[in-house]
């Protein structure tokens, strides 16, 4: 995947069989300095299917992991986004799920406190 001149890739990888990278699903952490912070999810070899989400508009950050990914040393990571196309970001089987969940969890903080941004201003107000 190509992304804008000047961007730094700070972490990729691939979903996942049995420990071993054998999927065209690819999941990517982009920084443009200065500008922005992307996590981007990347389906498909003939067509594709590209999704992206501002990192600062994520919320919370979950990781679970099953017998088999115990065994094979990988985990799902969900982020939960006020972002109304994808509310709910699944990356799925990716190696070190422990590291990368940290470097999410901090990249996010770091985000939300650089553009001034608190967790009460992504709650959605209760419509009745």
């Amino acid at each position: 995947m190509k992304f804008e001149k000047g961007c730094e890739i700070l972490w990729q990888d691939k979903k996942r069989y049995f420990g071993l990278p054998i999927s065209f699903t690819r999941y990517y952490l982009v920084r443009k300095p200065g500008e922005w912070l992307k996590f981007f999810s990347h389906e498909g070899v003939f067509s594709a299917l590209i999704d992206e989400v501002n990192i600062y508009r994520c919320f919370d950050v979950q990781m679970t992991m099953t017998l088999s990914d115990k065994i094979f040393k990988t985990g799902t990571i969900t982020m939960k986004a006020n972002d109304d196309s994808n509310p709910v970001i699944t990356i799925k089987s990716v190696k070190e799920p422990y590291k990368f969940r940290s470097l999410l969890s901090s990249l996010i903080e770091q985000e939300r406190k650089a553009r001034g941004i608190g967790v009460t201003e992504f709650q959605k107000p209760n419509i009745k």
